[in-house]
């Protein structure tokens, strides 16, 4: 118990230690108070509080905090009033322990001058106690955990699996908001009242977007939004072929790329803070969370969950809702669907720290909630998803690896408006967390899979506040929806081979001459590629050659108005004779990432099967033909990436034990990652020195920034952008 209490301790910056200097008003308060009887309870508690950073009053001076030279554990640390309590200032007045800086316990210096250990006083805190337990002075200042970094600028990234950040988070003291009769109270009961048979309560949307609120400045739309079209681009295989010719399968790339607001684009990346985006420039979302409150979950998961949960709150607009399920062996709603407001974010960080962790592990009646809560919900927000989040085996279904590979029928326990429909794009994905090495990565793949969602592999426990910054940098930056791709032949001689659009629903139409792609939602500056075949007969053209003709059609979520791209053809050139024929790297790269994808897809079933060396094999057999194509020979880094992650798939194979403890799960995640075409989370697949970095957008990158650098009232490093897809495009689309 003691190594998992240090462990919490040190994963969550307790081990720092804050000055606060005393001011002459309290100086004179500390010297007219009168001791009285010591308050000696022992309290311990698994739950930290959750404001991280983006308190009001903490960006004032009087906050106090730490200069930035900040003493470690290993200096002095802590540094005492001449006055004060001298006899007993080395001994905690809570617990009666030594406190001696260095020795592995944060000490805490209230503004009367009397020093305790810092998870005495917080567990004091936590239980409403605002008054000094030495002097019973009443305390205008509490201590809560506030982050910051020391980090490198660069791209985002997801710390490794050792998760050097022990340092990262310091001690700091939140101004208390004014006191509000019986508000714990009510929390509590709240949390215990019986659920409602519909859950039709949720808060009304503000609708007019005038609601402010001091993080997030909302103003008209039409004074910082203007509608940006989708780019389309297409490249051929080739460029000519000769007319005597006649292919069955010439490939040819269709890039979308996903506008950005006016807003963002305006927005200067030399500032040296992080502010918020604007709402008006983006369409507010519906969120509901599922979080695994299981037994196993019990010490310092739950802690950096609670953390994790705290980052998402706070990084909520006041008109998007947030929902909360939490989930053991029976799941529950612990807060409804309410709007992000000041209010409504201390009601739902309230919530959230009062979660414990018992029981088993019912994943399939949490879903059923959270489809539940998005189902009977009587107003929508133009964006909605689910977060699901877990450690462990459905305990109360047949399902995983070990009982014979069957699967349950989670996707049934879903209503119909969290499903992919296959005709309508999706509506409510679930974008599924697999924590650690006991959960069923099988099982949740399947989740995301079969709505639209993705599945990350969070391998670490100080991972979830990155992978979940990285899930919501996307879910508060889409601003496509219901993306249709219409595909069609120009000549009656051609037709459209199978289209290969990895997870999207596709259709082929009219004798194969007309082709169907439904994308659904895109996050701002996203891209998609597709990768469309069809025949090319051989015949007397003339010189150039007109092959498909494409058109997006899809819906502005913020002036909620259907779009209709341009129509874009691609050619070729159809001459007597070609003297070279030169391959487009752009279609190759895709090719590579296809073949890769497919390769993962195959090992995976091996794997299953039991058969890791053919899995190994397969993988092996990808990794030559990719170092043998054409972008290879150029040095292409997608190709390179696509190499290192197929490489360590490979060794989370080399035994059973390794593929049941992370190997599954790693190659789950990336095939959620290549199929959907969208960042996951997988080991240090964000990291900045990793090779893998697949499919993150700025806005990904910006709320990772946010997540691993926050500072009360510093400057941010000036992240480095990565686009979603950083390569050049040569030559130059038809």
């Amino acid at each position: 118990m003691a190594s998992k209490w240090r462990k919490a301790k040190i994963a969550l910056g307790l081990n720092l230690c804050v000055y606060v200097p005393r001011t002459r008003e309290e100086e004179e308060d500390v010297g007219s108070s009168t001791s009285s009887s010591m308050e000696v309870t022992r309290r311990f508690s698994n739950a930290t509080s959750l404001s991280p950073s983006y308190s009001s009053g903490s960006r004032h001076s009087e906050s106090r905090l730490l200069p930035p030279t900040t003493p470690t554990p290993s200096s002095s640390g802590l540094r005492l009033g001449k006055s004060g309590y001298r006899s007993s200032k080395k001994t905690c007045a809570i617990c009666l322990a030594t406190m001696k800086p260095g020795h592995g316990h944060a000490l805490f210096t209230a503004e009367c001058s009397h020093t305790f250990h810092f998870h005495c006083i917080a567990s004091n805190v936590k239980h409403g106690n605002q008054v000094c337990p030495v002097c019973r002075a009443k305390w205008k200042e509490v201590p809560f955990q506030g982050p910051t970094a020391d980090l490198p600028s660069g791209s985002g990234r997801i710390n490794p699996g050792d998760w050097p950040g022990d340092d990262a988070w310091m001690t700091v003291l939140r101004r208390l908001p004014p006191r509000r009769a019986n508000s714990n109270r009510q929390m509590a009961s709240a949390l215990q009242a019986p659920e409602p048979t519909i859950f039709n309560d949720d808060e009304a949307l503000d609708n007019q977007h005038q609601l402010q609120d001091k993080h997030f400045p909302i103003r008209e739309v039409g004074d910082q939004y203007s509608v940006r079209p989708l780019e389309i681009k297409m490249y051929p295989e080739v460029s000519a072929v000769q007319r005597s010719t006649t292919l069955q399968n010439f490939t040819v790339l269709i890039n979308l790329k996903a506008p950005i607001t006016s807003s963002r684009d305006n927005l200067s990346r030399n500032q040296a803070n992080f502010p918020p985006v604007s709402q008006a420039s983006r369409a507010p979302v519906d969120l509901v969370t599922v979080l695994d409150v299981s037994g196993s979950m019990a010490g310092t998961k739950i802690a950096l969950l609670k953390r994790a949960m705290g980052f998402v709150i706070q990084n909520l607009g006041p008109s998007d809702r947030l929902s909360v399920i939490a989930f053991s062996s029976t799941a529950r709603r612990i807060f409804p669907l309410r709007r992000m407001t000041d209010s409504g974010r201390q009601q739902a960080l309230q919530a959230v720290n009062a979660l414990i962790s018992n029981g088993g592990t019912n994943i399939a009646e949490a879903l059923k909630k959270a489809a539940k809560v998005m189902e009977e919900r009587r107003e929508k927000n133009p964006v909605g998803s689910i977060i699901l989040l877990s450690d462990g085996q459905d305990t109360y279904s047949a399902s995983g690896p070990d009982r014979g590979h069957s699967q349950p029928d989670h996707q049934s326990r879903l209503s119909f408006s969290a499903r992919n429909t296959g005709s309508s794009g999706f509506q409510i994905p679930v974008h599924a967390f697999g924590f650690g090495a006991d959960h069923d990565a099988a099982s949740m793949h399947s989740i995301s899979e079969n709505s639209g969602g993705t599945f990350s592999f969070i391998e670490a426990e100080g991972v979830i506040q990155d992978a979940f910054a990285q899930c919501i940098g996307g879910l508060l930056s889409v601003v496509v929806q219901d993306l249709r791709v219409s595909i069609e032949c120009a000549y009656p001689g051609i037709h459209l081979n199978p289209l290969k659009a990895g997870s999207y629903g596709t259709r082929l139409l009219n004798h194969e001459r007309t082709g169907i792609i439904d994308v659904g939602d895109l996050y701002a500056d996203e891209e998609r590629d597709f990768l469309v075949s069809v025949n090319l007969p051989a015949g007397d053209w003339s010189s150039e050659m007109t092959l498909l003709k494409v058109q997006c059609a899809y819906t502005d979520p913020v002036i909620k108005e259907t779009l209709n791209s341009q129509p874009k053809e691609v050619r070729i050139q159809r001459p007597q004779t070609v003297k070279e024929r030169v391959v487009s790297v752009e279609v190759d790269r895709q090719q590579n990432r296809v073949q890769a994808a497919e390769a993962m897809a195959s090992a995976s079933a091996a794997a299953e099967k039991g058969d890791l060396t053919n899995a190994v094999s397969i993988l092996e057999s990808c990794r030559r033909a990719l170092s043998e194509s054409i972008s290879a020979r150029v040095g292409d880094r997608l190709c390179v990436a696509l190499d290192a992650e197929l490489k360590e798939m490979q060794e989370r194979m080399a035994t059973r034990r390794m593929y049941e403890v992370s190997g599954r799960a790693y190659v789950l995640s990336g095939l959620s990652s290549h199929s959907w075409q969208r960042a996951t989370a997988r080991g240090d697949s964000t990291d900045n020195a990793s090779l893998v970095h697949a499919y993150q957008t700025p806005s990904m990158v910006d709320m990772l920034t946010r997540s691993q650098t926050m500072l009360l009232g510093g400057s941010l490093p000036q992240p480095s952008i990565r686009p979603a897809k950083s390569f050049p495009l040569q030559p130059q689309p038809r």
